[in-house]
């Protein structure tokens, strides 16, 4: 979705800026708004009543995230925390309601993020109940670099947000990452940035990956563009 289609002008919403690890609303807090990212990456964690942390989402530039307030959601689900510095505009639940209404331009598009939210849900359930940790993290790590058509570029993860998001501990993310490397799946430097090849779809897929299109050629939609980078632990 491109942040630039939106025309927040005549819509009540209030634009704030987030640092690096601010928390923009932590899972029990009220719910009566939605976000929408301008610029950024958000991440969206859980605690369950044991203390088992979990990351249930990254969010890049041109999505919402916190919506349940539309379906009477009282209480956040989550945690949402910026993953760099982030632009977000938030509007309260019965503003955007009537803008939805007034809107279809506004509706449609807001339409469209809620099929792929849960056309991504049904595939996160899938790959939970059906995939190998080491299938996951080659998919999360896909996902993660990948915006429809263009590449996207992430703050720096560790191996354990990594563990956390696919459901598995770092020690096998570390062997894993390292299996990768060696494959040439993916790509170190010494900073430890961290460069995902459209190979890495081999892990998932079981067969070679066609090398990129030149620049200006038609992609597949089904390909995962990559730019990702990996922090020390």
């Amino acid at each position: 979705m491109d942040p630039m289609t939106i025309d927040w002008t005549g819509i009540e919403a209030r634009r704030a800026r987030h640092k690096k690890g601010g928390v923009i609303f932590t899972q029990g807090d009220p719910c009566s708004s939605v976000h929408y990212i301008e610029q950024g990456t958000v991440r969206l964690s859980v605690v369950s009543n044991t203390g088992k942390a979990g990351v249930v989402g990254v969010v890049g530039a041109g999505h919402f995230f916190g919506e349940g307030c539309l379906a009477g959601q009282q209480r956040r689900a989550s945690t949402a925390t910026a993953m760099s510095l982030c632009t977000l505009v938030e509007v309260k639940d019965k503003e955007l309601r009537r803008q939805l209404q007034a809107r279809p331009v506004l509706a449609d598009l807001f339409l469209s993020h809620m099929i792929m939210r849960n056309l991504r849900m049904e595939e996160d359930l899938i790959d939970q109940l059906f995939h190998e940790a080491e299938k996951r993290l080659a998919r999360a790590l896909l996902l993660m670099t990948r915006d429809g058509d263009e590449d996207r570029a992430l703050p720096r993860v560790t191996q354990a947000f990594l563990a956390e998001m696919v459901g598995t501990t770092r020690s096998r993310v570390s062997t894993f990452m390292n299996k990768f490397r060696k494959l040439g799946f993916i790509e170190y430097n010494g900073t430890l940035d961290l460069k995902v090849n459209d190979s890495l779809l081999t892990v998932l897929t079981g067969r070679a990956v066609a090398p990129k299109p030149a620049s200006g050629t038609d992609r597949r939609p089904d390909r995962y563009p990559v730019a990702c980078s990996l922090a020390a632990p």
